[in-house]
């Protein structure tokens, strides 16, 4: 019987559901266990991809193309799992499963109501997906952790607090827990717990009782033990069930913290989960995964040296927007042993026109640009701020600072190679101007142009490399001299091919296609071209970011914060990736792009037929 364990919030929200959830996940994988995760958003959006990045962060993209909230970006990198879109359940998910089944005849006639069956509908959909296999043993998992998003008493989430509350009785007392993260506020020194008592009540008012209350404080100092003494006196609670949860240098120090506090042995005791049989391999797999993670936050205490990074985008003023993509420079500075610091650029401040209107907002933006030691431009929508943008590739190709570009930024290269150095100085985008006399880049033609939600080119996707790459992409190498690979997409948008052979004949070069050569996924500058020399130049279509792990950075994260880092780091990482680079996908996902479009019925791996005989490839 799989054991689950709900996370759920009160007073506020945003205050670390999703890290402690995968935190907890993380320490049950240390001592062998399988474990899942889902996450429930109570919007009634169908998913987050026709969402802005400023709404609520960033639109994480899994392998099935599922457009879903952050927090399965967390439980991914924290579990190493490779989740679905239905990990990711929301309001608008739950109300269409239904009203499809009502459409259908299938509730006999009955009048369809919230209870029984919307909450019965959240129960069944919770778990049927607990018992998919989300990690290399391609078994059912044994812990499904569940966050409740939002916070306890919003009128949204009232019937998933209610389906959960049916549901641990449906699944028995010793399979169900429920942690309950409250906000402890730090007025001048004393520590208030009055806000914690309240929602504590309330959750107590909806059914539920929490097994473990998580203390967030928003400040450096630890949950007192008289605090920890007075929540336990006035929610119910024994004092081991009481754990703080305080700002400490990085977020992978929080699976360490919790386990200094008892978490681990408490879930073990109350879920009984020394009845799960662990095999030795996944007793030593899980031993060996706390050893590497301990030995990672350890390392990261002894770091003096420092790569700095300026991050060019528009929509810096909320930085979960880019929550992947400063998650795999971090986790290529783990690797490269650096310090990480993160200079944020808002793109537009590096246009003329802010010049004019704010002189002192331009030089602080091109300072920081500048001063750094590799200019990363990430992925985005629409025109605003991407002159900005241009100019700061501009400024990487030119005076031959380490770029890695990311969809948008990978156009917007193309697009600045085709103004400075082919001189087509009206050389643009389809997407800002759809009259453009030189389109460098268009609109793909199997794309919607009439619906927005699940439109895009989406999900993991195949790229070849071009022969003769091998000698000399820096890109191939970071992926361990393989001649395919795979990375997650999500755009409407492509290089034109009509001038693919100009831009290439001029010296940038596409390493990597789609498996017809069509499409364009990969650009280079060649390194041993004297006239073009560039320590790091190297734009992807796809969105890496999103396959990076703590202990397996993404591959071109990696080089780019190596060669921010100084030529030597590079050389380095590109031989440690030839040697020990392992892709972060299951075997199964990796097959051709016919197949994950379900163009193809054969079942297929790595381009080979299931039945071991060898299969043409369109490469």
């Amino acid at each position: 019987m799989t054991k689950y364990i709900i996370v759920s919030g009160g007073v506020v929200s945003g205050i670390g559901k999703g890290v402690i959830a995968s935190s907890t996940g993380l320490l049950l994988k240390t001592t062998g266990l399988k474990v899942t995760a889902i996450k429930i958003d109570p919007y009634m959006n169908i998913d987050a991809g026709t969402m802005a990045p400023t709404e609520h962060g960033e639109v994480y993209v899994l392998n099935d193309g599922g457009e879903v909230d952050l927090d399965l970006g967390n439980y991914e990198r924290y579990l190493n799992v490779t989740l679905s879109r239905d990990n990711n359940i929301t309001t608008g998910k739950i109300y269409r499963h239904v009203i499809n089944k009502e459409r259908e005849g299938e509730y006999l006639g009955k009048t369809v109501q919230i209870v029984p069956h919307i909450t019965n509908a959240i129960q069944d959909w919770i778990e049927r997906v607990a018992k998919i296999p989300v990690d290399e043993s391609g078994e059912e998992p044994d812990v499904c952790i569940v966050e409740l998003g939002g916070t306890v008493g919003d009128i949204e989430s009232a019937p998933f607090v209610e389906a959960m509350r049916q549901f641990q009785f449906r699944v028995g007392h010793e399979n169900f827990a429920l942690i309950h993260v409250s906000l402890v506020p730090d007025l001048h020194g004393e520590q208030k717990t009055k806000p914690t008592q309240t929602t504590v009540h309330s959750l107590r008012g909806l059914g539920l009782l929490p097994d473990l209350i998580a203390c967030r404080l928003l400040v450096p100092q630890p949950l007192q033990p008289a605090t920890k003494a007075k929540i336990s006196m006035f929610c119910h609670v024994s004092s081991e069930q009481v754990f703080g949860v305080h700002d400490v240098s990085s977020v992978y120090h929080v699976p360490l913290l919790l386990k200094s506090q008892g978490i681990l042995n408490f879930l073990r005791k109350r879920l009984q989960l020394d009845t799960i049989p662990i095999t030795q391999e996944m007793a030593a797999k899980g031993a060996s995964l706390e050893k590497r993670w301990t030995d990672l936050t350890s390392g990261q205490e002894r770091l003096y040296e420092t790569v700095t990074i300026a991050l060019v985008g528009k929509y810096t003023d909320l930085k979960d927007s880019y929550m992947s993509v400063t998650k795999s420079l971090e986790h290529s500075a783990f690797r490269v042993h650096r310090k990480l610091i993160i200079n944020w650029v808002e793109s537009s401040d590096l246009e003329p026109e802010t010049q004019e209107s704010n002189p002192a907002k331009y030089h602080d933006a091109w300072r920081a640009v500048v001063g750094a030691g590799g200019i990363l431009v990430p992925g985005g929508f629409g025109n605003r701020g991407t002159e900005g943008m241009i100019l700061a590739i501009k400024y990487a190709r030119e005076q031959k600072i380490p770029f890695l570009g990311i969809c948008l930024g990978f156009q917007l290269a193309v697009i600045e190679w085709a103004r400075h150095v082919l001189e087509i100085h009206d050389a643009t985008s389809s997407e800002f101007d759809v009259n453009a006399k030189h389109p460098i880049i268009i609109f793909m033609p199997e794309i919607s142009r009439t619906h927005m939600g699940g439109t895009m080119r989406l999900g993991l996707r195949p790229t070849v490399f071009e022969e003769g790459t091998e000698s000399w992409s820096q890109a191939r190498k970071l992926y361990g001299g393989a001649d395919k690979i795979w990375e997650r997409h999500r755009h409407r948008y492509e290089v034109n091919p009509k001038y693919v052979e100009q831009l290439t004949n001029s010296g940038l070069i596409f390493s990597g296609k789609d498996e017809k050569g069509e499409r364009m996924q990969i650009l280079e500058l060649r390194a041993s071209n004297i006239a073009l020399d560039h320590p790091y130049f190297l734009g992807l279509q796809a969105h890496p970011e999103f396959c990076t792990r703590p202990l397996n950075p993404s591959p071109p994260f990696l080089g780019f914060v190596a060669a921010s880092s100084s030529p030597r780091v590079l050389a380095e990482e590109i031989e440690h990736q030839r040697l020990k680079f392992r892709p972060p996908h299951p075997a199964d996902a990796m097959v051709s792009e016919a197949i994950l479009r379900n163009d193809v019925s054969e079942d297929r791996v790595n381009g080979t037929a299931m039945n071991g005989s060898a299969s043409e490839t369109s490469a």
